[in-house]
């Protein structure tokens, strides 16, 4: 088996005397899409902070690509490769695909002996048109303010995004809330192309269908704990939910 992207060992992490994620390990590897799994203050969105550097984990280790890894702040987490997407996408709602893309790292070009320096617009809009179709992802028009989008399309662009800009691990947290039917379907379709390019994909869903769509492994956290981790093809969408609320617990049997 290839060595695992990312390794957490023993993570923990209180607010005050609340103890939010308790001693959680894990491995992800290459090529696989991995569903985080648990009812609402199960720990899951505290515990992919503390990887991509929200949060500082009061206990434990993170190693990854082989090293162990502390990033102070999120921006420290993306420049090595780990890419979150929130519900919230934070996208800027007025401007336009390519804009978005390339938030925060415009390209400039020269004029007047360098004196002058504007947006490289034409080799954004080129760059993003390339970025999107490497997914399979058409747009009829990249011109158009990302307010104007679907949900569907507004994931997609956030994806395209982080493939962009080298990513080598991809947080989605909810990625198809709020979205229809055949929106839902498309950014799972997104979620296995990336599997497929070898870019492991940590899936935080409350949707049990989708995870069993598109998860290889599942992991399931409750009250701070993981307590359990299966292959998808071992479980079933009843014993899952029996984990998820308690009833059901493998780290008291060891």
């Amino acid at each position: 088996m290839a060595e695992p992207l990312l390794s957490i060992r023993k993570i923990s992490k209180r607010f005050g005397g609340l103890v939010a994620v308790n001693e959680v390990s894990c491995d992800i590897y290459p090529g696989e899409v991995v569903g985080l799994l648990g009812d609402n203050g199960a720990g899951k969105s505290t515990l992919i902070k503390c990887i991509s550097g929200v949060y500082h984990a009061d206990e434990g280790d993170i190693y990854f690509q082989g090293r162990r890894s502390h990033f102070p702040r999120p921006i420290d987490a993306r420049r090595q490769g780990i890419e979150t997407i929130y519900q919230d996408l934070a996208l800027a709602n007025n401007l336009d695909v390519s804009a978005n893309i390339f938030l925060g790292r415009e390209v400039k070009k020269r004029y007047l002996g360098g004196f002058i320096r504007m947006l490289d617009e034409a080799h954004m809009l080129q760059e993003s048109r390339a970025a999107l179709e490497a997914l399979e992802i058409h747009f009829p028009n990249l011109r158009l303010p990302i307010e104007s989008l679907s949900g569907g399309q507004r994931q997609a662009v956030a994806i395209a995004r982080a493939i962009y800009w080298d990513a080598k691990l991809m947080i989605m947290d909810e990625p198809t809330n709020n979205l229809g039917v055949p929106e839902q379907h498309k950014v799972l379709e997104l979620i296995r192309k990336l599997r497929d390019q070898g870019v492991p994909v940590i899936l935080i869903t409350h949707t049990l269908p989708d995870a069993f769509a598109v998860s290889d492994r599942l992991i399931v956290m409750h009250r701070g704990r993981k307590v359990t981790e299966k292959r998808t093809a071992e479980t079933h969408t009843q014993e899952l939910v029996q984990y998820m609320v308690g009833a059901l617990d493998d780290t008291r049997a060891r």
